[in-house]
């Protein structure tokens, strides 16, 4: 048995005055009487004041104290078997990167939230609470219904690192698991907004604080020939100092013995961000530090090297002496491919004749017609960018299955499979194609967009938030195993993964084996902008028949139908006598 307010049995003080009145008899008149006989039970000897007697009516008594007891139970809030037991909360902290900023008494908002929560729980004196964390996908802290000391526990070793993020999905799958009419306590560090959609059961108590704040908003590193490129956006937001130094320490690499050092000074725009660009030769991982602040999380990142690995080309047999020729050059002042010994396995990039199977076929097959325009490009086609055939005279053949790309008139020049394979319908025999500008930026497209369906990650280095892209080849078994565990990547062909909920390094692997690794790095510029936080206190509007908490439960009625049962049979027993 337990009282959901103890305070209630304080109505058991009306015991006293019920059982005094009982037994105490007030001081009786005299009077005058002409004989006794009239009496039915006849007192010689009158009462001469107040004294304590045995009283005859034991039955009333009895009654109305049961009436007493009852009515002191249901205030009390009495509860028996379960519902004795179980009083279940369910509280929700919000999982945003800012949850991180220092308050002026040197804790983290997170820290204050951990007091805040063990404070309600303490308050509704839950037994069991589910803890949620709110971010691009809610996840469980503690429970469901886990134990109110094991759920604390499991908040306390929480760390709020996500992106920020919409969080009513979360408070309408918490209100989902509070139940009916049953209060869910959101933690966060901001007010909500005016076009927050707040569910009415829900009380939302914002902890932080506004600030201003410097951070890294973007950094990205390339390594090619050697040369490690750091590139870096600094922005300032709110008021704060007009220039930063940023520390970046190189690591040595491979070539090298010793690393490098330099402490850099970034003069900070009003708005917008400046942008630095370094470059290091023979170096490890890169370190950036900036001077902490408000929010230290983003002024650190560590930059492991990124290699630019070049696309492997493949030439087949049967391609035109001219066509040859021409691929040849291309290749050999490309940067960004690989032929002959520099290719392992089977070649990303293959060309050959029209009618060969490879990725990307070159010739022209059947009546032989030549154009000087117009041409016609498809827009928004990414192998078309910046591909400028003025001045150009091109001789195709047949057309070539796909969609059009390029065509003059009825003639298509350019076309693409559903697949991704590509047909260049050019003799470039009796073509200029190959000697102006538009040959070169074709290729570096054709090679780009091969580079982009590699087995791995097109881009190493990403900021919360952001999808996560991703090349998977067919008939392998994919998983992505990074700090919130390992997962399978389902799908084959370039997929885009929903973005990670914490910062740190994912790895790509297929049939058990590492084949890339990514970056995901504690930078957010909606994160790192901490004018529009606070501290706020908005009570939930109760919809439901728990306006005494979220953990509070209905009432018991059998005590009240105790208390009319003995009112009743009391003024049974008085009526009688």
């Amino acid at each position: 048995m337990s009282f959901g307010l103890p305070w209630g049995l304080l109505a058991l003080g009306a015991l006293v005055p019920l059982v005094a009145a009982y037994f105490l008899r007030r001081r009786q008149k005299p009077v005058v009487v002409s004989a006794l006989f009239l009496w039915r039970t006849p007192r010689p000897r009158a009462e001469g004041g107040p004294r304590w007697e045995r009283f005859t009516r034991e039955a009333s008594l009895l009654l109305e104290a049961l009436a007493v007891l009852a009515a002191a139970l249901y205030l009390a809030d009495v509860r028996w078997g379960e519902s004795a037991r179980r009083r279940h909360l369910v509280l929700v902290v919000d999982g945003s990167l800012s949850m991180s900023a220092r308050t002026p008494d040197g804790g983290t908002v997170l820290e204050h939230v951990r007091t805040e929560a063990a404070k309600r729980v303490e308050a509704e004196r839950a037994t069991q609470v589910t803890v949620l964390a709110s971010g691009v996908s809610p996840r469980v802290i503690a429970g469901p219904e886990a134990d109110a000391s094991r759920a604390l526990g499991a908040l306390e070793s929480f760390a709020a690192r996500g992106p920020d993020h919409d969080v009513t999905p979360t408070l309408l799958w918490a209100q989902e698991l509070a139940g009916p009419g049953k209060r869910v306590h959101f933690f966060t560090d901001a007010p909500p907004s005016e076009d927050t959609l707040v569910p009415p059961a829900v009380r939302w108590t914002a902890l932080g604080r506004s600030e201003g704040n410097v951070a890294l908003v973007s950094a990205q590193r390339r390594d090619e020939g050697g040369q490690a490129t750091v590139t870096l956006r600094v922005a300032r937001f709110g008021p704060g100092p007009s220039e930063v130094e940023a520390r970046v320490r190189a690591a040595p690499g491979p070539g090298a013995r010793e690393g490098t050092e330099r402490i850099e000074r970034i003069t900070l725009p009003e708005e917008g961000a400046a942008t630095v660009r370094l470059t290091f030769r023979e170096a490890g991982d890169v370190e950036v530090s900036l001077p902490d602040d408000a929010l230290p999380e983003d002024g650190h990142v560590r930059l492991a090297p990124s290699p630019v690995i070049p696309v492997a080309v493949g030439l087949t047999e049967g391609l035109s002496p001219a066509s040859r020729q021409a691929l040849e050059r291309f290749l050999a002042v490309s940067p960004d491919v690989a032929r002959g010994p520099a290719i392992t396995g089977a070649p990303v990039l293959s060309v050959g004749p029209a009618n060969a199977e490879t990725r990307v076929t070159l010739g022209a097959e059947g009546p032989l017609r030549t154009f000087v325009g117009p041409f016609f490009t498809e827009k928004g086609s990414a192998l078309m960018d910046d591909v400028q055939l003025a001045g150009v005279r091109w001789t195709a053949g047949a057309n070539p299955p796909g969609r059009p790309l390029v065509t003059a008139g009825e003639a298509v020049l350019v076309s693409e499979e559903e697949g991704g394979r590509l047909h260049l319908n050019v003799d470039l025999a009796r073509s200029n194609l190959q000697r102006t500008t538009a040959w070169p930026v074709l290729l570096g497209n054709v090679v780009r967009e091969a580079r982009r369906l590699r087995e791995g990650f097109p881009r190493h280095q990403l900021n919360l938030g952001e999808a996560l892209p991703v090349v998977t080849e067919a008939g392998g078994r994919y998983a992505l195993n990074g700090p919130s565990g390992r997962k399978p990547v389902f799908g084959a062909g370039a997929l885009s993964l929903p973005a990670p909920m914490s910062p740190g390094r994912y790895v790509l692997e297929r049939d058990g084996t590492d084949v890339d690794s990514v970056e995901v790095l504690a930078l957010d510029a909606r994160e790192s902008d901490l004018r529009g936080r606070g501290s706020a206190d908005v009570a939930a509007k109760e919809t439901g028949g728990d306006a005494a908490g979220s953990g509070a439960q209905e009432r018991a009625r059998w005590p009240l139908v105790v208390l009319l049962a003995a009112l009743l049979a009391d003024f049974y027993v008085t009526r009688k006598a």
